[in-house]
């Protein structure tokens, strides 16, 4: 496996290896240039739409301006989320091609549900039913915590096609499979079609370094220099093996990227990613060789040291580290759950400033 000849080095992973990418983003602009690039996804949340409207406001301003009229006694909360389904909906469209051309496996866009219900999975259940009206071609996001997972079984059983998230182990991952295994076996033991279903499950690799990092400062742990920036991989790469060997029906999708190896060490896997704009930049104009190591292990020196000085990467790496009652308590859930959430307030507030400050914004 090798660069294709006139092609950016993401295009040819795609053409050269079952390993696909989607844009970590619903910008028109950046999903344009993903596609172009080989891309057949894409994602959103209230931290990508809210940087989609920084970026992109006054293009918006007016149509926020128009639900907020269209809507006079309706909450920020409420013109919050129309804002987000309709910026989802419309960059939905742009990879429908892709979804109809794959019987549904590809060309989806993710839409997350309220990051402030993660302990409700009834409350979960009933947003992504919304969500899953609202156009074909979406997966799912939710949080993998108990009550995600409970979420998570119950909508793959209803046929929807889920994305779990706020994800960083192999205990997780492992636990998500299952759901969606339970959910897809009642669905098909009552005669209902599955054949359209794309489940997968984030890892965020980059976000498990992130919290390696934030202990080794905390607690003055001295490490080889590097090791830490194998966390995510070591994890994502076991949890990759142990779906392969199970052949579990969920694809992992990788995320939360940091550095080129996660992208470079995973590819040649029958799995995803999901890359923001600016590391695909990097990456295409990068000269990492294009080429296979899904199946190279990780130095097993850098898997003992990180296991011998960081009790919450044995949590990560081994397969019953936590059970899923602790999964809401790991540390990087709590602090990506924290920061999904605030970023959601900080959309709100966003939305509230328009609502209160704009002059075209009518009074009742």
């Amino acid at each position: 496996m090798s660069n294709t000849e006139g092609q950016s080095p993401l295009h040819s992973m795609t053409l050269t290896s079952p390993t696909e990418f989607w844009n970590d983003s619903c910008a028109v602009g950046e999903l344009s240039y993903a596609i172009e690039n080989g891309a057949t996804g894409g994602t959103s949340n209230p931290i990508i739409v809210g940087q989609v409207l920084k970026k992109e406001l006054e293009a918006w301003r007016p149509r926020i301006v128009e639900i907020i009229n269209q809507n006079p006694t309706a909450s920020e909360e409420t013109i919050a989320w129309k804002v987000m389904e309709e910026i989802t909906v419309n960059a939905s469209k742009m990879l429908k091609p892709i979804f109809d051309k794959n019987n549904g496996r590809n060309g989806r866009l993710s839409i997350q549900v309220n990051g402030q219900n993660y302990k409700n999975a009834g409350a979960m259940v009933e947003q992504a039913l919304h969500f899953n009206s609202l156009y074909p071609n979406n997966n799912i996001k939710l949080p993998v915590t108990r009550a995600g997972l409970e979420a998570i079984e119950e909508l793959s059983f209803r046929g929807l096609s889920v994305n779990a998230t706020i994800s960083f182990t192999v205990a997780q991952s492992i636990a998500v499979a299952e759901a969606v295994e339970r959910g897809m076996d009642r669905r098909r033991k009552e005669g209902k079609d599955i054949s359209t279903m794309s489940p997968v499950c984030t890892v965020m690799v980059g976000r498990l370094d992130d919290w390696l990092k934030i202990i080794a400062g905390k607690k003055g742990i001295i490490t080889n220099p590097g090791y830490l920036e194998w966390a995510g991989v070591a994890a994502a790469k076991k949890a990759y093996r142990i779906y392969t060997e199970r052949g579990y029906r969920t694809r992992l999708l990788n995320a939360a990227y940091r550095n080129h190896f996660h992208w470079s060490e995973f590819i040649g896997g029958n799995m995803s990613m999901t890359i923001p704009y600016e590391w695909q930049k990097k990456f295409n104009a990068s000269d990492v060789e294009v080429k296979s190591r899904i199946n190279d292990p990780v130095d097993p020196m850098i898997i003992a040291e990180l296991e011998k000085k960081f009790p919450d990467f044995c949590k990560a790496y081994d397969e019953k580290g936590m059970r899923p009652e602790e999964f809401e308590h790991y540390g990087a859930t709590r602090r990506t759950l924290l920061s999904f959430i605030g970023s959601y307030a900080d959309f709100l507030a966003l939305i509230r400033g328009i609502m209160i400050s704009d002059p075209d914004v009518k009074g009742e």
